[in-house]
């Protein structure tokens, strides 16, 4: 008869790894901390052992999505590819987790990798001719843009799990806005097209570039 070998320990990451799976296959709300032992295997008493809490799982992959976006940062980059680099790589993220958007707007990004991105926003517009306090107010304006770009984004298509593919997306935008009576809202499907293509990375990056257009004229 075999016997079973030692079981695995449970690490840090083997909880944000399940969270993380329980935010793409049901949502936002999924991450209960029985839930994550059920998953895992074990007794919530064992979660417990890494993390006092939900919220501290939620910081905790707050803090894993953003660093993964630090360790892409390249060093000698111009200010503004730097800027558009950190909103496309925190882009690829969410889209790819949905279920992890609310955790970035609704709780507090006080955690190391959180400040060290801050850190990089504030040097990237300082190199852009920004003061200090220019510089403040630029990185939190930057930042809502993103992230409320991104939230709008994952709100168009509620659906679990990586969104489908950009061109499906737009192309079904475009499908839904041919039923737009122009006679009632002319404007609307006029511009319909265009709108179509709100979620895509075309629209982010033009809504990025007059921000960044902006902090720079008031250099």
């Amino acid at each position: 008869m075999v016997r079973p070998g030692p079981k695995r320990a449970l690490s840090e990451g083997d909880v944000l790894d399940a969270a993380l799976g329980l935010l793409d296959a049901d949502g936002p709300t999924a991450a209960s901390i029985r839930r994550i032992a059920g998953v895992l295997g074990v007794s919530p008493n064992a979660v417990y052992t890494y993390f006092p809490d939900k919220a501290a799982i939620e910081q905790g992959l707050v803090e894993r999505l953003l660093g993964e976006l630090n360790r892409a940062h390249r060093d000698g980059v111009d200010w503004r590819d730097e800027l558009e680099a950190v909103a496309l790589g925190l882009r690829d993220r969410l889209t790819a987790h949905p279920g992890a958007v609310p955790l970035l707007l609704g709780g507090a990004m006080n955690g190391p990798e959180a400040l060290l991105l801050g850190e990089r926003l504030l040097d990237a517009l300082h190199r852009g001719g920004l003061e200090s306090g220019a510089a403040a107010r630029g990185a939190y304006l930057v930042m809502v843009y993103v992230l409320g770009a991104i939230a709008l984004e994952v709100a168009d298509v509620p659906r679990t799990g990586a969104l489908a593919p950009e061109a499906d997306r737009i192309a079904d935008r475009r499908a839904a806005m041919t039923h737009v009576p122009a006679d009632v809202l002319p404007r609307t499907a006029e511009a319909a097209e265009v709108m179509a293509g709100w979620i895509g990375t075309e629209q982010y990056l033009w809504g990025l570039r007059r921000v960044l257009d902006g902090l720079q004229d008031a250099a």
